[in-house]
């Protein structure tokens, strides 16, 4: 009778243990288990392009990084080696994919990540100025605000450069063949968008909460724009490689740096 009774407590014992280790357990287990409390977004400007040499207007039009380019983003994703990053995003411009997949193939921990593209995260859509000369389009809005070109890229704003070429764009575009420029709204809607998506989507992913985000000088300092009161745009624009950090907590966004290129730096000094 006692071994019978010990033979059913084992048999008992062995269905618990086998129960709390099947896949729907874990899986279930994994469901209850509380997002994380912080995220790290490193927002990354793209190397330096072609067109970015040529002095061409460039947004969703797109070239390839120069050698020079390459090299700046290699030293930017040596500086970040140490970095482990829990998941990589770009635009799906081929300039942002190849400056994340140099920085990812730089990184210790995180060369085997599989970047996700996100056409939320493009840079601003210039309509009928895509591949014109970066000039001609500042004097162009210049004379619209009533300003020279020297005071307008002085003061400018995100906002005021988006509208201004959004509604040149319009006249110029009457008809219709090609995408119109984007205004400041339609823009900042579809980065918080993508901003709003990663940050859901990564807070419950595993990992230990730092995300690399490739973007655009204008696209990036218009999301900063928009999160951030006292943001202001540096003279001259983001630079190439350069990064901006955010921290997420408690559904907040906090703006830790802007345009850093020590990253660069410290790449560029190791051996």
């Amino acid at each position: 009778m006692k071994k019978s009774i010990k033979l059913l407590g084992i048999t008992a014992l062995t269905l618990a243990l086998f129960t709390a280790c099947t896949p729907e357990k874990k899986a279930e287990e994994k469901t209850k288990e509380k997002p994380k409390e912080e995220l790290t977004l490193y927002v990354v400007r793209h190397g330096k392009t072609m067109l970015n040499t040529t002095d061409r207007v460039q947004g969703w039009s797109d070239a390839v990084l120069t050698p020079e380019g390459e090299k700046v983003v290699s030293a930017a994703g040596k500086g970040m080696k140490d970095i482990e990053f829990q998941n990589a995003y770009s635009s799906d411009s081929g300039r942002a994919m190849q400056t994340a997949n140099l920085i990812l193939k730089e990184n210790q921990t995180s060369s085997k990540l599989d970047l996700q593209t996100d056409p939320g995260l493009r840079e601003f859509n210039f309509g009928t100025y895509e591949g014109d000369l970066n000039h001609t389009m500042w004097n162009d809005i210049a004379k619209d605000q009533g300003v020279t070109p020297e005071e307008f890229m002085k003061n400018m704003t995100p906002e005021s450069f988006a509208n201004s070429v959004a509604k040149i764009d319009k006249e110029k575009n009457k008809d219709g063949k090609n995408w119109p420029a984007e205004d400041f709204k339609t823009i900042t809607d579809r980065l918080t968008k993508s901003i709003d998506s990663i940050v859901e989507k990564e807070m419950k992913a595993d990992g230990n909460g730092n995300v690399l985000v490739v973007s655009h000088g204008l696209s990036i300092s218009a999301l900063l724009d928009t999160l951030f009161d006292d943001f202001k745009m540096p003279e001259g624009g983001l630079k190439n490689a350069s990064v901006s950090v955010i921290k997420v907590k408690d559904g907040k966004y906090t703006l830790e740096s802007v345009n850093d290129t020590s990253y660069i730096e410290k790449g560029k000094s190791e051996k």
